[in-house]
């Protein structure tokens, strides 16, 4: 969920992430796994809990992605581990939008000291 402390970036036209595809960004200090589901657009930090493996690269499946290094599975929409069960571990996720075919992902803009 966004806050009115969330800044919304522009990352990227739709068409430049594949349908059903990930792509990584940096952003504001983060690295961002941005997957393209066609009516929606997800985004999480790019490293699995396992052994930080590069989730852009993993596979989609029913809402998750397989990490392409041990195959531990990753609900986008919650950044919960799946598989293997059990698992506490979970991934920071990033609210994500689509406008005018393109994609915008809300940082949480620093906090004042």
């Amino acid at each position: 969920m966004t806050s009115e402390l969330d800044a919304w970036v522009c990352v990227t036209p739709q068409s430049n992430i594949p349908l059903r595809e990930g792509r990584a960004i940096q952003l504001g200090g983060h690295e961002i796994a941005i997957f393209n589901l066609g009516d929606r657009v997800l985004a999480v930090a790019n490293r699995c809990p396992h052994r930080g493996g590069p989730l852009s690269d993993g596979l989609l499946a029913d809402g998750a992605v397989v990490c392409p290094l041990h195959a531990w599975k990753v609900t986008l929409a919650s950044g919960s581990v799946e598989r293997p069960a059990g698992r506490e571990a979970c991934v920071a996720t990033y609210a994500a939008r689509l406008e005018n075919g393109l994609i915008y992902v809300a940082l949480p803009r620093p906090r004042a000291a």
